[in-house]
């Protein structure tokens, strides 16, 4: 039987628009963090085809009453478990006319102190258009004879309820969804459609997650000029956060930013810009302190501002005054009890290590697998605890600061420091206190208190966080910063590890000898392999532990399959196997698999089994999930596995919240996620292998096709060759294998090695500080932010336009910027010899 069509024929061609009016019976569900809601409504009007007396209605909607009547447009949608629903894209209160209506209304919780009789009262003495009444001159209500409490009460409630009710409107109708309407209107509150009607642009600078496009969009509808000023600001804030987002870098240049800020004004609305207006409002941003050019590069000013507190801060902690009663002596006799009490011999290389670094305030150790980097992070802190006289039993310091701090960028990372030192481990996030809400570079961190501060996984924390961090860091601390310097940068800006290691003045050593080789592991060598730009001769030959299967994109799939079947029958758990891949798109994409080896791991097992489906993924009790945000107030990081435990849906009889939420176990504790935060999640079968870093798994399967070829790069391989601990299973093409070793990946573009150069030659103290910080320079080699931007945006433009006659006039502007030579007008010297010609 064919299902009814819920749309009515449009006639002669013209656009229906589609409703419904009746009384909210029930909220459903309404978001504690947007104005996604819910509702159930009895139906008193509609115009599509629907013959029920009651209908499902969802949307973003402000302080729904209960028992109140609204008119609904939209469309009905089919949804897939719960069925015909009307999907809300606006809605208008139907202001309650009827004298029952009214009084049900006024004796509402939202106004207390207001009971059924004085409502009674309001209604009886100003009719049925009594809030219009009371909301146009508050004087009405002096009759009524109310409290003054309970007066002001009512008037501030209508008030509120009214404004945000015609906010949220007004929002729907520009097209934004219940989380972004919920940020916006938690910055603006009452202003809001006044600011976006004013400038719809400042949205891109002030609520993450609304693009320029989106913008744009607005603008065209409310009439603003293509070449408004506002308009061209925003699309180089724009450009210039996606090019530090996408490519990692802290500073672009003027050519690409100007050219891709063209690109993006010209095809929003096919209007041609003037290139000097655009370059003008460049300068602008400099002068606001949003950007700031220095030399040839323009910044984010937070950006900027992070690496030049990041080589402040080193070098006050390079500069800082060690622990003089470490003798040599001391040292190494130390390391000598260390050795024994842990069963070691340590060689050479190993013992200069824990030797250097135990005896530097700032401390670099880098080195590949089975370099020993856990050996010595394991014996530092023994052997600070053998020369500073601590007690690695922690018990003892229930009242005072244990002295020894540990952290890693993420919460496995974390876990296996953890369990290598037999010592309490955290993320950087945690250790400093943030709870993840924080916004902008000025983020409040707590003082790090104790002796010595280990950081492990350096390579991935990115520009801001390492500034965060040292801010924290007193300067008697010592800091040692371990990682491997071959393996993918930060997901966010800069290439902090890798900058660090280039900078001389910084006290350093990399392990290279290679240790973990006497199971006869054939990963570690072909991971060093890999690292020095080659594949090994034996690469597709079967070894022990790792193994090379040849297949074409299309048949990734299939083979992923069988190898996940044949491994769950010889006892691998869905824990135990990890496929990484680059990318989520795709026949051997991400999200292909993750669907593929949840039919494996998890599959549906009775028709009574709980499932929803969000973001087009099924999720059931028992499933592999992955967390995909720092989350600190719930102790789960970017990264973090857990396993879902619990799915709570609003329709079940148990379920005393009435709201959909799934519960998941981690392994530091249970998070329940309301459906408002189930962006936060993805299937965790498979995953990116940048969200892999920081973990280690059991068996790796890792796909590369030609599919994959942006991202073939030495380093992405290099990081998943590296997580796996026992079993490593490649499949694909060798070509695409080839590619990834040779093409070896661009450094970003960063100048903290620079500022470090500078800082500790004290060339930063001949620079001005910035208005943020006193203790921070703004500028280097440029007079002012803005005139550097404006030498960058000015050049740019003028560098293809025709080449003007020179001009040996000699003006007063050219004497007063010591563009002449002293010396025009003896021995023969004349102004074509010695003018300086602009180019």
């Amino acid at each position: 039987m064919a299902e009814p069509n819920l749309f009515p024929p449009d006639f002669e061609g013209q656009t229906v628009t589609h409703f419904v009016v009746g009384k909210v019976a029930a909220v459903f569900f309404s978001s504690a963090d947007s104005f996604y809601k819910v509702l159930l409504v009895k139906v008193t009007e509609q115009n599509i085809d629907w013959s029920e007396d009651e209908i499902v209605v969802t949307g973003s909607f402000a302080d729904i009453q209960e028992e109140a009547t609204y008119r609904f447009t939209g469309k009905p949608v089919r949804h897939p478990k719960y069925g015909t629903q009307f999907q809300a894209d606006n809605y208008q209160n139907e202001t309650p006319t009827s004298r029952s209506g009214l009084i049900a209304y006024l004796a509402g919780d939202d106004f207390p102190g207001l009971g059924k009789r004085t409502a009674e009262r309001i209604v009886d003495t100003l009719g049925n258009d009594a809030i219009d009444k009371i909301l146009a001159d508050p004087k009405v209500l002096q009759p009524i004879g109310l409290r003054a409490s309970v007066q002001q009460t009512l008037l501030d409630t209508l008030r509120v309820n009214n404004g945000l009710e015609q906010t949220i409107i007004g929002l729907n109708a520009y097209g934004f969804g219940s989380r972004l309407a919920a940020a916006i209107y938690a910055k603006y509150q009452g202003d809001t459609l006044t600011v976006i009607q004013e400038n719809p642009y400042k949205l891109v600078e002030d609520i993450k997650g609304v693009g320029f496009k989106k913008a744009d969009q607005i603008a065209a509808q409310l009439k603003i000029d293509p070449q408004a000023d506002s308009r061209l600001r925003a699309a180089l804030l724009t450009e210039i956060n996606g090019t530090c987002a996408q490519n990692g870098d802290t500073y672009t240049t003027a050519k690409p930013l100007l050219s891709a800020t063209l690109q993006l004004l010209e095809t929003s609305r096919n209007v041609a810009i003037d290139p000097q207006k655009l370059a003008d409002q460049l300068v602008g941003l400099a002068k606001d302190n949003l950007v700031v050019g220095d030399e040839n590069r323009i910044y984010l000013r937070a950006l900027y501002e992070a690496e030049w507190g990041i080589a402040e801060h080193l070098k006050r902690l390079h500069d800082a005054d060690n622990d003089g009663d470490l003798s040599s002596k001391a040292v190494d006799r130390a390391i000598e009890h260390v050795a024994k009490a842990s069963n070691l011999t340590y060689d050479e290389s190993q013992t200069q290590a824990l030797k250097s670094a135990i005896t530097s305030h700032l401390f670099l150790l880098t080195g590949g697998p089975g370099t020993g980097k856990t050996t010595i992070i394991r014996g530092l802190v023994a052997l600070f605890a053998e020369l500073h006289d601590v007690s690695l039993d922690i018990n003892q310091y229930k009242d005072k600061t244990f002295p020894i701090l540990l952290a890693a960028p993420t919460g496995r990372a974390a876990k296996r420091m953890s369990e290598t030192t037999g010592l309490p481990a955290s993320t950087i996030h945690r250790l400093l206190g943030l709870t993840g809400r924080e916004d902008g570079p000025e983020m409040p961190t707590k003082d790090l208190e104790g002796g010595i501060l280990i950081i492990d996984e350096m390579s991935m924390v990115d520009t801001s966080l390492f500034r965060l961090l040292l801010q924290a860091v007193p300067s008697h601390m010592q800091v040692i910063l371990v990682g491997d310097k071959d393996q993918l940068p930060s997901v966010g800006a800069g290439q902090v590890f890798h900058d660090l290691l280039a900078s001389p003045m910084l006290p350093q050593i990399e392990l290279t000898t290679i240790y973990r080789q006497d199971d006869d592991s054939s990963i570690i060598p072909l991971a060093h392999a890999i690292k020095d730009g080659r594949l090994p001769d034996d690469f597709t030959v079967n070894q022990k532990d790792r193994s090379f299967i040849a297949c074409s994109a299309f048949q990734v799939n299939h083979i992923v399959a069988q190898i996940v079947a044949k491994a769950q029958t010889r006892g691998f758990s869905a824990d135990d196997v990890q496929i990484l891949a680059p990318m989520y798109r795709g026949a051997a994409g991400i999200n292909q698999l993750n669907e593929t080896v949840q039919g494996i791991f998890n599959p549906v097992k009775s028709a009574r089994q709980k499932q929803l489906t969000y973001n087009g993924q099924n999720f059931r009790v028992g499933d592999k999930v992955l967390h995909l945000v720092n989350s600190p107030e719930d102790n789960v990081f970017n990264g973090d596995i857990g396993k879902i435990v619990g799915i709570d849906l609003a329709k079940d009889p148990h379920n005393k919240s009435k709201k959909d939420q799934i519960t998941i176990a981690f392994e530091q504790n249970e998070v329940t996620y309301q459906r408002s935060e189930w962006n936060r999640l993805t299937l965790a079968y498979s995953m990116s292998i940048h969200k892999a870093q920081g973990s280690q798994f059991k068996m790796v399967i890792l796909p590369l096709v030609p599919q994959f070829s942006r991202m073939l790069q030495r380093n992405l391989l290099y990081t998943a060759v590296t997580r796996a601990e026992q079993m490593l299973i490649l499949i694909g093409d060798v070509q695409a294998f080839q590619r990834s070793v040779t093409n070896e990946s661009v450094n970003r573009q960063t100048t903290l090695t620079k500022r470090l150069q500078q800082v500790f030659a004290g060339e930063a103290d001949q620079v001005a500080p910035t208005a943020a910080t006193t203790t921070e320079p703004a500028s280097s080699a440029s007079a002012t932010p803005e005139s550097a931007v404006a030498d960058s945006a000015e050049s740019t433009v003028n560098e293809n336009a025709p080449a003007q006659p020179a001009d040996y006039r000699l003006t007063p502007a050219l004497v007063q910027n010591g563009a002449i030579d002293p010396m025009i007008g003896m021995a023969g010297v004349t102004p074509a010899d010695f003018m300086v010609q602009s180019s």
